[in-house]
């Protein structure tokens, strides 16, 4: 995409640190290659792989203990504390017919944020890229005014039995997980692959009855207006927003149920 520039260095060393940790080769615990061996195979300085092991550290994802070097930290960050339904699961087990159609997806840049998307990300207001000393620097001003993507957009129609029966728009940060935009979600549930590439820790959630507008009732096949019922989730992984999604349903064809 013409819109993403390559990832900074030290994002890619944090990215190969999660994916270890992810796997399974560095468990809780754990020490990690040393400043000096990350350098050396990342072919940068020793000042780069402080910055990703600092920012993990304050991520609580790493541990660093003075003389000893850099440990996994003991947290459980290799498994799912938030649950999310998959859309695509629960009607195969109604054994309902399930398809999906990627409508959108798309890099959205600094520039291109709304309001709702910079509050729900964190994101300050963006500033111009010559006041950056480095424009590729996204993640240490977290807004910066450039052709780099800092978040993912996908909008998917999930369908049962042929019938729209749920509208997803979901924005994730492009940082944490880059190739996120390259998957084919007519055949990936985003929701799959966001735990496999950064387990979820926590998250919180609203549902609201909403009309729906032109657009979403189009997307539905239901009249303008019609009542809808509107699920937005954020999810966090290593203390910070991963993907915030919000999940329109058609009212007269979903109910939310469970036990108590």
């Amino acid at each position: 995409m013409d819109t993403i520039k390559a990832i900074p260095a030290y994002q890619r060393i944090k990215n190969a640190i999660l994916d270890n940790i992810h796997s399974g080769k560095w468990q809780a615990g754990n020490a990690i290659s040393t400043e000096m061996a990350l350098a050396e195979e990342f072919g940068v300085s020793r000042m780069t792989v402080n910055r990703a092991l600092k920012e993990l550290s304050e991520e609580r994802v790493l541990e660093r203990r003075q003389g000893s070097g850099t440990f996994v930290a003991q947290q459980q960050f290799n498994h799912t504390f938030v649950e999310v339904r998959n859309i695509a699961q629960d009607l195969k087990s109604a054994n309902r017919d399930y398809q999906a159609k990627v409508v959108s997806k798309r890099g959205i840049t600094a520039a291109m944020l709304n309001d709702e998307l910079r509050r729900k990300f964190g994101l300050e207001k963006a500033i111009k890229s010559s006041e950056l000393k480095d424009a590729t620097d996204i993640r240490s001003i977290k807004n910066l005014d450039s052709e780099a993507a800092v978040l993912y957009e996908v909008k998917i129609i999930h369908f049962a039995d042929g019938q729209p029966i749920q509208f997803e728009e979901r924005w994730v940060d492009a940082l944490k997980v880059p190739e996120f935009i390259e998957q084919d979600f007519s055949v990936v549930n985003t929701s799959d692959y966001l735990i496999a590439k950064s387990p979820l820790e926590r998250g919180s959630y609203t549902i609201r009855a909403l009309a729906a507008p032109d657009e979403i009732a189009a997307l539905l096949q239901i009249t303008a207006q019609s009542p809808t019922l509107v699920l937005c989730r954020q999810t966090y992984s290593a203390g910070q927003v991963l993907t915030f999604v919000k999940m329109w349903h058609a009212g007269e064809r979903y109910q939310f149920s469970g036990e108590l």
